[in-house]
């Protein structure tokens, strides 16, 4: 191990019955001996746990990103797993607004996986989080130690929020390490025929809580960190609606677009008319066969190939879709 791969920041070992040892820990069946840390002993509050796939797809890493800033932006800490995908997207949108990040670690502090994080976990103790394990600074990591490391997040989280879950995997087990200590589950849904939402879709048939929108979430902040709700206002008073990409816009930009007559005049309507290729492929994950299928009974007189590429095109470069991880494309998230 290098000086230049590891972490730069204060270091703390905290025991267990020390008095900056999370007392959340102690609802654990095997609570940890010894905590290692590097960063601001104060990140290990209770926050909200945001965890998903490694193989997530844009709709899910877009989820974990959106979520983890509205509760950063209320001052709640996101605690994950530093892993790829939906974990460190949930790091990175904390850091972004400005927030308090925790990440538990599989292995030692000093044995960083994945690699390529090694800035991610930097920019984490620079923005006054933390970076924690249970096992001493150099102890390489081992699979089973991932499953160990959830029941840290699950239980110094209030509540975990799953993004996307397959089965089995170890997202779900987050989810069984939260209820086996008291704590809240809640699930964003996922389509049904995408595996990666598997679990999290079985987690809401057993009765975790659903999170369908920023207003539930927004809620679920409210009885768990008493966070009042933020209502979002356009400078010139109009109420905002959310965009596709996250941002916010108001009723009229997104709702009373004027479209042209026949005669060239205009007229206020009262919604856009839809792409029918990005409203199939909201629904649904879809392979390049199944695209050109959809093509043909849309285009008329165009030529297929040609009329789905203008449009993949388009719809990708608004950021409404995006081509998942194996090769089909979807929501963007």
């Amino acid at each position: 191990m290098t000086a230049r791969s590891m972490l730069e920041g204060p270091r703390s070992v905290l025991v267990r019955g020390s008095d900056a040892y999370p007392t959340a820990f102690e609802a654990l069946a095997d609570p940890p001996a010894k905590l290692y840390v590097i960063g601001d002993l104060a990140s290990l509050s209770e926050g909200m746990a945001i965890v998903g796939a490694r193989r997530a797809t844009p709709y899910g890493r877009g989820c974990a990103m959106r979520f983890a800033r509205l509760a950063a932006e209320r001052g709640v800490t996101v605690i994950s797993g530093g892993a790829r995908g939906c974990d460190a997207a949930a790091h990175e949108a904390a850091l972004s607004a400005g927030g308090r990040t925790t990440a538990f670690l599989g292995g030692g502090c000093d044995r960083l996986y994945p690699a390529e994080h090694r800035g991610l976990f930097q920019r984490i103790v620079d923005g006054g989080g933390a970076v924690v394990s249970e096992h001493p600074w150099d102890v390489a990591p081992r699979p089973w130690m991932f499953r160990l490391r959830n029941r840290l997040i699950a239980a110094l989280a209030r509540a975990t929020l799953i993004v996307e879950a397959g089965l089995p995997s170890g997202t779900f087990s987050t989810a069984d390490e939260a209820l086996a200590v008291g704590r809240e589950v809640l699930v964003v849904p996922g389509a049904i025929t995408a595996a990666t939402s598997r679990g999290a879709n079985r987690l809401l048939v057993q009765g975790a809580a659903p999170i369908v929108d920023d207003e539930s979430f927004e809620d679920a902040l409210l009885s768990l960190f008493g966070c009042l709700r933020q209502e979002r206002f356009a400078a010139e008073g109009s109420r905002r609606a959310v965009g596709e990409g996250g941002e916010a816009v108001s009723e009229k930009a997104a709702g009373d677009a004027p479209s042209k007559l026949a005669d060239g005049s205009s007229v206020a309507s009262s919604a856009p008319m839809p792409d029918p290729l990005v409203e199939a492929l909201r629904a649904d994950a879809l392979d390049m066969d199944a695209l050109y299928e959809l093509a043909v009974g849309l285009c008329e007189d165009a030529d297929p190939r040609a009329w789905l590429m203008e449009r993949l095109v388009a719809a990708e470069r608004s950021h409404l879709i995006a081509k998942h991880p194996d090769g089909r494309w979807g929501p963007a998230g």
